[in-house]
């Protein structure tokens, strides 16, 4: 061997077949994800489970909480204190409300209290309403009389009876969260235009009638129909031109459709 020759070394390293790429590393991130997933559904499930009340405690707790100042304190321990800062009222699902804290009642607590705010607020045009419990619900009619009007002779113009009448309705039907039924009838009485016939004239007052509940606070989400019938549903049917044909429905629908 020559003075000027050299000796080469080669060293293999062998790799595990697991390595390659970026190693094991993965599957302990993937591992870390799995484990925060199912720590976020068991407290999604958690939270479902909890009494309403003890949610509101943890929600206020969280509200100030601060690491410096209330490590180590249970807020199971200032429920005196949460309650008071909550005014000492807790929501409850399921409670004798409906949506946005609207009252459930049944058709006939709901026709009784109708029956009673007409007894008392409408007294002087008491005989123009007429409630009505049925199988789906509860109606309330507004109808001409003789000598008085819901509307103009030909008109979709309420009176100021029937404004009053639709301010006392709407503000009676507030607290409850039944969909509502509007409709327009009319009697038999023809016109000399075949351009406007009742059709028309009970679908004009029944958008009337809407119109004037909303402006006394009704809700329009609450309205899931509003149609006319003209002369085709008589109240009295013996005579069709009885002026008590001329009248509005509303519609408070329960469990069963209204018709």
């Amino acid at each position: 061997m020559s003075a000027k020759s050299k000796i080469i070394i080669k060293t293999v390293k062998k790799r595990s077949r697991g390595d390659g790429g970026h190693g094991g590393s993965w599957k302990v991130a993937y591992a870390d994800f799995v484990t925060a997933m199912m720590a976020f559904f068991l407290l999604l499930w958690l939270i479902t489970m909890a009494a309403p009340e003890k949610r509101a405690r943890v929600a206020t707790y969280f509200k100030h909480f601060s690491l410096f100042e209330k490590s180590g304190i249970s807020f199971m321990e200032k429920n005196a204190a949460i309650l008071k800062e909550t005014g000492g009222e807790i929501s409850v699902p399921n409670d004798p409300y409906g949506p946005g804290g609207k009252k459930k009642v049944t058709r006939e607590q709901l026709g009784d209290k109708l029956r009673r705010d007409t007894e008392e607020r409408l007294a002087g045009v008491k005989n123009h309403v007429m409630v009505e419990v049925f199988e789906g619900g509860v109606r309330i009619q507004l109808v001409d009389m003789a000598g008085g009007q819901i509307f103009d002779r030909g008109s979709s113009a309420p009176t100021p009876v029937a404004r009053q009448i639709f301010k006392v309705i709407a503000e009676s039907i507030q607290e409850v969260p039944n969909k509502i039924f509007i409709e327009g009838h009319t009697d038999a009485s023809s016109y000399a235009s075949n351009r406007f016939t009742n059709w028309e004239l009970s679908t004009e007052r029944a958008s009337a009638a809407r119109k004037e509940l909303e402006a006394n606070g009704l809700d329009p989400d609450r309205l899931a129909r509003v149609s006319g019938y003209a002369a085709t549903e008589p109240l009295i049917r013996e005579d069709p031109n009885d002026p008590r044909n001329r009248r509005i429905s509303i519609i408070l629908r329960f469990d069963a459709p209204p018709r």
